[in-house]
């Protein structure tokens, strides 16, 4: 066993070593968190979606789904996260944009331990009753049988 220096303080195993997290792990969190508040109809700007929909068809493009619309810097101690999010109509968007900074924070903090400095949100457009929803795969085309 090795001892320590006299008067040095003795370190207890969780503050032997350093800890990192990845930009896209707190995203993924704060995406979630995000999808998770009423009011929420997706993250992601319209041509992020419609990429993010031809993604999520390639096997393993999946995975960004969960992150698209966020954009985090991450620190040591410290995290500030962009997000872009679509609203259904006639919720009040002010409302949403509270409780998606309190979720977000409230969960991403949870997580990792990091301090959340800012979270911006932008609302790049309302989804209308009537639109239909772009990241729903078309119907395949019916095909008929020449004879």
């Amino acid at each position: 066993m090795t001892e320590s220096a006299p008067g040095a303080p003795v370190r207890g195993p969780a503050d032997r070593g350093r800890t990192t997290i990845a930009d896209g792990v707190v995203e993924k969190i704060a995406g979630l968190a995000a999808r998770e508040v009423p009011g929420v109809h997706a993250l992601g700007s319209g041509l992020a979606r419609t990429v993010g929909s031809l993604r999520d068809r390639v096997p393993g493009g999946a995975k960004a789904a969960a992150s698209r619309g966020v954009k985090a810097e991450v620190g040591e101690v410290q995290t500030a996260l962009d997000l872009e999010l679509v609203v259904d109509y006639g919720v009040s968007i002010r409302d949403v944009a509270r409780s998606v900074r309190e979720n977000v924070v409230a969960s991403v903090e949870r997580m990792t331990g990091l301090e959340v400095v800012e979270v911006n949100i932008a609302v790049t457009d309302v989804k209308l009753p009537d639109e239909g929803d772009e990241d729903e795969e078309a119907p395949e085309p019916t095909r008929t049988r020449l004879q």
